[in-house]
């Protein structure tokens, strides 16, 4: 991903979106495979710590998206970024077919190219304040049933274990 002289001529707050591009660096794309252009970043590598790593890259994700709807990115994208992420967090959960699916699927960079189109087509809407109360009821929503799903998978896994004893 190009971080370097991004700018978003549309949103008078083009400083205050650095971080999140910066930030989704690192989770996506910060370290490169070494003979090969694959880039990965810390989210498929949280995601080798069971349920902490997948709830550390969530919180993450989820923070990115508060900032992006609040420096103008419409009800539609909010909801298409809160959506990826859940997927990212559904299936980054599932053991090692998860941490797979994290190193393909970059669920911030396709946010971040999505509002860097948005502002591109002159979408962009000021400030999101007033959605910023029904998106953080989405990640509420997301994160209890990422947990609900974590804690399903480990009770299959576990009654699967003993099974063999």
């Amino acid at each position: 991903m190009e971080t370097a002289n991004t700018h978003y001529t549309r949103t008078p707050r083009t400083e205050n979106l650095k971080w999140v591009e910066r930030i989704t660096h690192l989770m996506d794309n910060q370290f490169r495979l070494p003979g090969t252009n694959w880039r990965f970043g810390l989210d498929p590598i949280l995601g080798l710590f069971p349920v902490v790593g997948d709830l550390a890259s969530f919180s993450v994700s989820a923070m990115l998206i508060l900032t992006m709807a609040r420096y103008g990115a419409s009800g539609k994208m909010v909801t298409l970024m809160l959506l990826n992420v859940a997927l990212d967090a559904l299936f980054g959960s599932i053991p090692i077919l998860g941490n797979i699916f994290d190193f393909a699927f970059k669920a911030n960079e396709r946010n971040v190219r999505m509002l860097r189109a948005h502002y591109e087509e002159g979408k962009y809407q000021g400030s999101g304040k007033n959605i910023i109360l029904g998106v953080i009821i989405g990640i509420v929503v997301i994160f209890i049933l990422l947990i609900w799903a974590i804690w399903e998978l480990l009770a299959f896994v576990y009654q699967l274990v003993q099974g063999w004893f």
